[in-house]
């Protein structure tokens, strides 16, 4: 049996490691469009902040580690056709354009970033960052930049301006919503990260629209938006990504936003198509519908999914939460499920609470977490949390998202099982706390 991944990113890479255990007679074929494979983005703040050394500590896998493992691996080699009645792909390559067949075929067509039609988009010194080329020529941009614009403010806009304030580079991120962060974490929270950020350097402008990069000799100089102008020598673009789906059209069915249709086992409406990554919707557990969540998380769930039904489907994919995490200058944040700017999409009315606790006993520090959970108003079903400290504490949101997963209200949260020491929390955890403040009845007395 021939089986072609199509991508190396996580989901193909995930797909490829689970098949070399569950069909080891297979004939494995792994196309790159790209000089290398699977790369960690996730991991490009780190190369620009220095604590990567180098971009190639960020691969998880090579060309020459495929090749070790006896899969036929195809670089360079752009997937831009198929034919599903053939079983047939058309790769194109510096040579020209071949088909090659499969019996079996699983896409991570990815995701490419949005290029907003403004003026002067074209202009040198305006950069992207999307994979090893861009995060490269981020990292030596950064080396000769004084005055960085950042437009968008979504995780990977505050990664890089984080970076480019640390290093002393005057840096304004513009975002046209009315915060930063908007879709990972709620007011409370971005409040005090705004004030965080203007104590590290880092000047935030939102509720503003770009509408012109002005250049001069070919080369940026300012930003104008409807509000302001900003100086700058250097733009990061950064207001999202979508689909990289434009030539499946006509081949499989899409979702109207671009994603490809996928069935619970990650099928297409072709059979023997299989499609995964950020091109493609995941069971979302707080709503028990379907969201776009383009995290890595998600994706190597996806790739393993994908591969172990590639002969009977047998296994669903499971729900997820969207739960991600992030450090910000002095403050560690991590969130899961729905917030205020996406609660509706539950089919009940949902309340929350926010709390602000002592992670431990007064006498050990007065170190203290900020949290938030929403919760259906009438079932006390849990349906999202958010957490912020400047102590670590982000590893508690994997409890919140297994809550929302397993149908948790606030009641069973509120005496969930928890180990006490002084030197790590209080006799009651700041999660019981957390529900029991939702529920109105603190247990939580003593003078600690």
């Amino acid at each position: 049996m021939k089986i072609i991944v199509v991508g190396t990113s996580h989901a193909g890479y995930e797909a490829i490691q689970t098949l070399l255990k569950e069909q080891p007679d297979a004939e494995l074929h792994l196309y790159e469009r790209g000089d290398t494979a699977s790369f960690l983005s996730c991991g490009i703040q780190s190369y620009l902040e220095g604590i990567a050394e180098s971009l190639d500590s960020l691969h998880y896998a090579t060309e020459g580690s495929y090749i070790e493992q006896n899969v036929n691996v195809h670089m360079n080699s752009d997937v831009v056709g198929i034919n599903p009645k053939a079983k047939t792909i058309t790769v194109k390559t510096t040579d020209g354009e071949t088909e090659e067949s499969y019996d079996k075929l699983i896409l991570s067509p990815g995701a490419a970033p949005v290029k907003i039609p403004i003026p002067g988009a074209d202009l040198d010194n305006i950069f992207y960052v999307r994979g090893r080329n861009w995060a490269e020529k981020v990292k030596t941009r950064m080396g000769q930049s004084k005055k960085a614009v950042v437009v968008g403010g979504g995780y990977i806009g505050i990664e890089v301006a984080e970076a480019f304030a640390k290093v002393g580079i005057e840096t304004t991120v513009i975002d046209s919503l009315d915060r930063v962060l908007n879709t990972y974490l709620d007011k409370e929270f971005v409040d005090v990260l705004n004030e965080n950020m203007d104590q590290n350097g880092l000047t935030v402008r939102t509720s503003e629209m770009v509408k012109e990069v002005v250049g001069e000799n070919g080369t940026v100089k300012k930003v104008v938006t409807d509000k302001g102008e900003y100086e700058a020598d250097t733009v990061i673009m950064a207001v999202g990504v979508r689909p990289n789906t434009k030539w499946l059209q006509g081949i499989v069915e899409l979702n109207p936003d671009g994603t490809v249709v996928i069935d619970d086992y990650l099928e297409t409406s072709e059979k023997d198509i299989f499609a995964m990554g950020d091109a493609t919707k995941i069971p979302f557990a707080p709503n028990h519908g379907s969201k776009l969540i383009a995290l890595a998380s998600n994706a190597r769930r996806q790739g393993v999914i994908a591969a172990k039904n590639i002969l009977e489907k047998k296994v669903k994919m499971p729900e997820v939460s969207g739960t991600s995490g992030l450090t910000l200058f002095d403050y560690k944040l991590a969130s899961t499920g729905v917030k205020d700017i996406d609660q509706d999409s539950i089919d009940a009315e949902v309340a929350s609470t926010f709390v602000v606790e002592n992670i431990r006993p007064t006498f050990i520090d007065d170190e203290k977490v900020m949290m938030k959970i929403h919760f259906e108003k009438d079932s006390h079903r849990i349906v999202g949390a958010q957490l912020m400290s400047t102590y670590d504490v982000t590893a508690s949101i994997n409890v919140l998202s297994v809550a929302i997963s397993s149908g948790w209200t606030l009641e069973k949260l509120a005496f969930a099982d928890f180990f006490f020491q002084p030197g790590f929390n209080r006799p009651w955890n700041y999660l019981n706390v957390l529900a029991q403040k939702a529920l109105d009845d603190n247990f939580d007395s003593e003078k600690l």
